[in-house]
């Protein structure tokens, strides 16, 4: 059956709402960073918004299940890539991420690596048997993230390694895993922890889990961007303190305004309510996603949309508990807002996802 597509099913109403909430990061990114060496950025993160319409509206066009037939030559790509990144990658700021390609610039492949997951968790948990998903299966998905995730961890980014596992854990419980299944599992996490804490993290990254809880123990180092944050959140008030008008992030006291503490800025200069009112945006996002998820046309577009919402959720929650001193520092953006082309560039063309099955819900 060949799918029917039109851009008169496009979802306008969730392209508004993501536009609106681009407009509002990128007004904030110009406020937090007109009085610092970034003054500017805010014009870039304008392109990647534009080349990011661009990437969703042409990917929307491909028909999802030829994505899906053709995943593995994408993750065999991103999984080489990775492996390349010690060889030949470039170090900034402690690690070594990115992959220096002539004429394109700077390429962070793990960046990638989290569409390309999606894809496939999607395309082979869609065919399993949902009343009988066996250990072996799971097993299998474990695999399919296990290898990049572990890759991702070694250079290092902890981070990013982090936002993998979402999709997994939900399209795997979507997907049919049993009770038992899903407490086995947790009962694993659990055992698994103690060796992950002992041989798999750094010290600093040790540190930035224990002083998130009581960042005085470290004010000035560890505890350092938590506590900056805290005072900027607590500052805004109900109202904040207006445009540029914020003391913590004109004065330069919280670090990386226009990246990870895009949302700390905010609070300081458009207090609760706009914090606030950037929050509902979200859900009325995430709610549209789910909606389209449950309109998709086969079970491989419902899969494919719930786990790029478990990832913007991911996102979404971890970085405005590290603002709010609820969660520890980790880098990761907050979607749409934060400045960043990576960032920007995978929000919009997992969008496109969306769209296209959206777009392709009825049969010609």
């Amino acid at each position: 059956m060949r799918r029917f597509a039109s851009y008169r099913d496009f979802d306008w109403t969730l392209l508004g709402f993501v536009l609106l909430i681009c407009l509002i990061g990128i007004v904030q990114i110009y406020s937090a960073s007109v009085t610092t060496k970034f003054a500017g950025v805010h014009t870039k993160q304008i392109y990647w918004v534009l080349a990011g319409l661009v990437a969703m509206f042409l990917i929307s066009f491909i028909d999802y299940h030829k994505l899906l037939e053709n995943v593995h030559w994408a993750y065999l790509l991103l999984l080489g890539a990775l492996i390349a990144v010690p060889v030949i990658g470039v170090t900034a700021l402690g690690a070594k991420r990115w992959i220096r390609l002539p004429g394109v610039g700077l390429f962070q492949p793990s960046e990638w690596m989290k569409l390309v997951l999606i894809i496939a968790l999607a395309q082979y948990i869609s065919s399993l048997n949902p009343r009988d998903v066996t250990w072996t299966d799971i097993f299998k998905a474990l695999a399919i993230v296990g290898l990049p995730l572990a890759l991702v961890l070694k250079q290092p980014d902890l981070g990013t390694s982090l936002t993998f596992l979402p999709a997994l854990g939900l399209l795997l419980f979507l997907g049919g895993m049993k009770p038992k299944q899903i407490a086995a599992f947790a009962l694993a996490g659990l055992l698994i922890a103690p060796v992950v804490w002992f041989k798999g993290l750094k010290d600093y990254q040790k540190d930035r889990l224990v002083n998130f809880v009581h960042p005085e123990n470290d004010p000035k180092g560890s505890g350092y961007q938590i506590r900056q944050s805290l005072i900027a959140v607590g500052a805004g008030g109900i109202w904040g303190k207006g445009m540029a008008q914020g003391s913590q992030t004109q004065l330069n006291y919280l670090p990386v305004t226009h990246t990870d503490f895009i949302y700390a800025t905010l609070a300081e200069e458009q207090g609760f309510v706009g914090a606030s009112l950037v929050l509902l945006l979200y859900f009325v996002v995430l709610m549209r996603l789910v909606q389209n998820a449950q309109m998709a046309a086969d079970r491989a577009g419902t899969l494919l949309i719930m786990g790029i919402a478990a990832v913007l959720v991911f996102h979404i929650l971890v970085n405005v508990g590290m603002v709010v001193g609820i969660m520890p520092v980790t880098g990761i953006p907050l979607p749409l807002m934060s400045y960043g082309g990576s960032s920007v560039m995978f929000t919009f063309l997992a969008l496109g996802i969306v769209m296209n099955v959206r777009m392709r819900r009825f049969v010609n």
